[in-house]
């Protein structure tokens, strides 16, 4: 893991096209701003995983059961 001291105003670039700004520090957060190409998936990594939780919930029920369960819910 690369680690970096930065200032508000600072930046740092991953390759050619992916800039991380520092836009604020106040107390222990720190707001970035970041630009890269549309096709660039940028996540929170809380986000990631629960996507991936959700997706392996998915795919432990049958369609069977999710249509069951949907219908359920439905009423």
């Amino acid at each position: 893991m690369l680690i970096l001291s930065r200032k508000v105003g600072e930046t740092l670039c991953i390759n050619d096209d992916i800039e991380i700004k520092i836009v604020e520090v106040s107390g222990d957060k720190v707001k970035i701003g970041i630009n890269a190409p549309k096709d660039v998936t940028v996540l929170r990594s809380e986000l990631r995983h629960t996507m991936e939780s959700n997706k392996k919930a998915s795919a432990a029920i049958s369609p069977d059961a999710f249509k069951s369960k949907l219908n359920i819910i439905k009423k």
